[in-house]
């Protein structure tokens, strides 16, 4: 008998929900409450996330006042990401057992090959990296950066050699959510002036998908996203609704959590 997941097309939402719900959504798949659950959205305004262990520093923060970019802390790591023209995922499963239960590098693969499968299915050639860098590696420096997509880890994506998706992952001993972005526009300007960078350096190692296939389709993006996690985990994903007791939480936790400067800026 094939498995059920579920997918949830949010569209856009403001960042501090954003980060609620991926965050609730996976506190009620971990307690057995939901399905393993795809949700893909995007963001209302322009807005900065960064990374759990990431210090605020490394950001403009007046230029983002200044400009009205909310600014959230995701509660998985990574780097900081300039939210805007982009289709963002989260996928929250346990990890007691089965598939996703051999650590955090083997769930980053598994995961990554069904996103790599969802660019292959839109015309692209992604290259999957495989192979973790040491403190000695040639590419230390950029480990220091502190955007995203100046940086490629392990079991993200590439075209090119330039990034073009990179995600995260909040794991406990039961369950797991993985959050990613995968830009279709970046604006490389508004990038260097929130992250003090020059553009020049941003522009050699990332990419919007809309520079690679100028009429990119989003809705068949999304939709390579979904056939291909059914393709990869062998499932069925079915669009359901948010439960109750996710909204609930996604509301109490927007407020004391990621709506709070003590939350947001830590660090």
């Amino acid at each position: 008998m094939i498995d059920i997941w579920r997918v949830i097309d949010a569209g856009p939402c403001r960042s501090s929900y954003n980060m609620a719900l991926d965050e609730a959504i996976a506190m009620a798949v971990k307690k057995g409450n939901s399905p393993p659950t795809l949700r893909i959205y995007e963001w209302d305004i322009p807005s900065v996330s960064i990374g759990y262990f990431q210090r605020m520093s490394d950001i403009d923060v007046e230029y983002c006042k200044e400009r009205g970019i909310p600014i959230v802390r995701r509660p998985t790591g990574g780097r900081a990401i300039l939210h805007s023209h982009e289709i963002t995922y989260s996928f929250s499963i346990k990890t007691e057992d089965g598939v996703f239960s051999k650590g955090l590098l083997d769930s980053y693969k598994k995961i990554s090959k069904a996103l790599g499968l969802a660019l292959s299915k839109i015309g692209l050639t992604p290259e999957l990296k495989l192979v973790r860098k040491t403190r000695y590696s040639s590419e230390t420096f950029h480990q220091r950066n502190p955007l995203c997509f100046q940086s490629t880890s392990y079991g993200e994506i590439t075209v090119n050699n330039r990034k073009v998706l990179g995600s995260a992952q909040k794991r406990w001993a039961d369950g797991l959510l993985q959050q990613g972005s995968i830009p279709y526009i970046i604006d490389k300007g508004e990038i260097a002036k929130v992250f003090r960078l020059e553009s020049p350096e941003i522009g050699e190692k990332i990419i919007g998908l809309k520079e690679i296939l100028l009429h990119l389709n989003l809705e068949e993006l999304k939709n390579a996203i979904r056939v291909s996690f059914e393709e990869t985990f062998c499932i069925k994903l079915i669009s359901s609704p948010l439960s109750q007791e996710e909204v609930s939480l996604a509301g109490e936790l927007e407020i004391k959590k990621y709506l709070s400067p003590l939350w947001n800026f830590q660090r």
